[in-house]
Formats: C-alpha cells, structure tokens, sequence
C-alpha cells in the first residue's frame, strides 16, 4: 500500500514527458514529426536529470513501447528518478498486470512510482486491476487520466473502498483549453491532496512563441494540422501579450506559458527533445507571474477563439 501521499514525494515543479521520444505508432513520428533515437536523447536527460527534473512521464502507447525502452536505456544506473507511465485501455484487452510487467521490463524498473490508467474506458474494471498492483508494491501511486470529474471520484472511490487512494490526475490543460478547470476537477485534487499534472501546456509548440502564421507548424503532423495557418493567425495577439509578459520576467513566450500552469497550481508536463527544453524549463520554473499577468494572458486567450482538444479527448463538463 501506499506508504506516503504523492504530495509528500520530491518532485519537481515540472515533469518532463516522452511522448515524441522514438518512432511507430502514437510517436513523436507521427504526432510530430520527429525521428529521436537514444543517442539523441541520452544527453539531454542527463543534463535534465542532473539539473533536478527527476520526474519522466511515459507510456507504453508512445510508439508501442518505444518511448518506455528509451528512457529504460537513459535511467540505467540511477536511483534519483520518478517514473510515471501508463496502460490505455482499449489498446490492449490483456490484463493490466501484463501490460505493467511489459511496461517494468523495458523501464528496468522493479515498480512504477505513478501508473496511470489513460483513459475512462470502464473505470470500475481497470480501476479494480490496480488495487492488487498497489497491494504488492508494484504500483507506488495511482492517476487516472482524461478522466471527466465523476469519472475521477469513480476511481477514487474503488481505491479508498480498499484503502488506498487516487494519489493524481493528468488531462490536457493550458491557456487555450482549461476545460478540467472549468468542469471543478482542479479544484476537487486541491480539497482531496490529489496532484494534478497538466499535459499540452504549450499545445504541441503552438504556444511556444517559435511558430506563427508565417512560421507555422511541420505540415502532415497532427500537431500541423490541428495548429494549421488560420489557428495561428487566430493566436497573433495571445502570443503578443505572452512576449509583452515573458520580456518583463526576462524569459520566452514558452516559459511564461509554463510559468502559468505551475502558477495554477499544476504540474506542467514538458516535452522534452532539445537542450534548450530544458534551460527553458529551469527559467520557468524561477518565474513568479503576478495576479495581474495571469488575468491579462487568460484574457488574451479567451479573446483567440481558439479551444482545441485532442481527437482523444472528451469535455470534461
């Protein structure tokens, strides 16, 4: 059982995800139009990890195993990382135990520190093959994902009816899309310690202040065309005002984007390919936006129209 609540772990302020980490299916391939191999990437989670972002988030989805046997390769020899990943229902009909035994093989791990369960496809079933997980030490800490906030309580109420607990929940959160804030399910993980971590902070880069309608995203990417030209002229004025707010604070429009989902109250998931992720990452994390900054930057995106969710997704209300 869990010994601890994850709100008295050390994690760090940010995690840094692994989704575009590998190539095949439900990878930074195809979602992004990258080709990253464990060269590439081993350096750049060495100068992370060394830096104090000890928390990767992963998936046994991302490239069907490949995301998960990277960062198995890059955490060798380590005792300082937070591993969390995660079983998608629907991808796979084998029971959960299979799939984290899978999952644990091609991490090196001996447990997962957060499983997730990636979607509410039959809470009360998956949610009931976690309990003997957690019992034997396997799974140190519960989330759910995607989860709409009845679906949430669902599963909180499975674990505690065994007594343990729901110990995070993960959706898709940022200035464009605050559908789990809006629907009251950041609020219930506030009132229930529950940590809620915030994915597509930066919307696949759209948010990241390098492209623009005239600089706009990889075309035949699903990031591509979810953000095509029309989206990004409708962002001109958003990522103006983040600028404006990021010059003031001496970081990039990424940072202030990054900056406002930890002011949130969440920790932000960052994808992370490049060096500068990660320095980028350790500016925001150093940035304390005032009252005022936050209530311009939601403004500026309320008045964008925009409110893109993943062909994944639900609505949370």
């Amino acid at each position: 059982m869990t010994a601890i609540s994850l709100k008295q772990e050390k994690i760090p302020s940010i995690a840094f995800g692994t989704w575009s980490w590998g190539t095949g299916a439900n990878s930074g391939e195809d979602i992004f139009g990258n080709h990253l191999t464990e060269e590439e990437l081993q350096p750049i989670f060495e100068r992370a990890a060394d830096a104090g972002f000890t928390l990767w988030d992963t998936a046994a989805v991302y490239g069907m195993g490949a995301s998960e046997t990277i960062v198995g390769q890059c955490i060798k020899g380590r005792d300082d990382i937070f591993l969390s990943t995660k079983f998608t229902p629907g991808v796979s009909e084998e029971p959960m135990e299979a799939s984290l035994d899978q999952s644990l093989s091609r991490l090196g791990a001996e447990h997962a520190d957060i499983y997730w369960i990636h979607n509410p496809n039959d809470v009360e079933k998956w949610t009931s093959e976690l309990l003997p997980l957690m019992k034997s030490g396997k799974v140190k800490h519960a989330g759910v994902s995607n989860h709409n906030l009845e679906e949430v309580k669902q599963a909180a109420s499975i674990l505690e009816a065994e007594g343990l607990q729901l110990s995070a929940v993960q959706n898709h959160y940022s200035l464009l899309y605050r559908s789990s804030e809006e629907a009251g399910i950041i609020d219930w993980c506030r009132q229930h310690e529950v940590v809620f971590f915030s994915y597509m902070v930066l919307e696949q880069g759209a948010l990241s202040g390098k492209y623009s309608a005239s600089n706009p995203l990889q075309s035949g990417t699903r990031r591509g065309e979810a953000f095509n030209v029309e989206v990004m002229e409708k962002l001109d004025s958003l990522l103006e005002m983040m600028g404006t707010i990021g010059e003031a604070h001496n970081v990039e429009p990424a940072q202030v984007a990054i900056a406002w989902a930890i002011a949130k109250g969440t920790v932000p998931i960052i994808g992370v390919t490049k060096p500068r992720h990660v320095d980028g990452a350790a500016a925001a994390a150093d940035v304390t936006l005032t009252e005022q900054d936050i209530k311009k930057l939601e403004d500026a995106a309320k008045a964008t129209g925009v409110d893109i969710k993943g062909e994944w997704e639900k609505r949370m209300e």
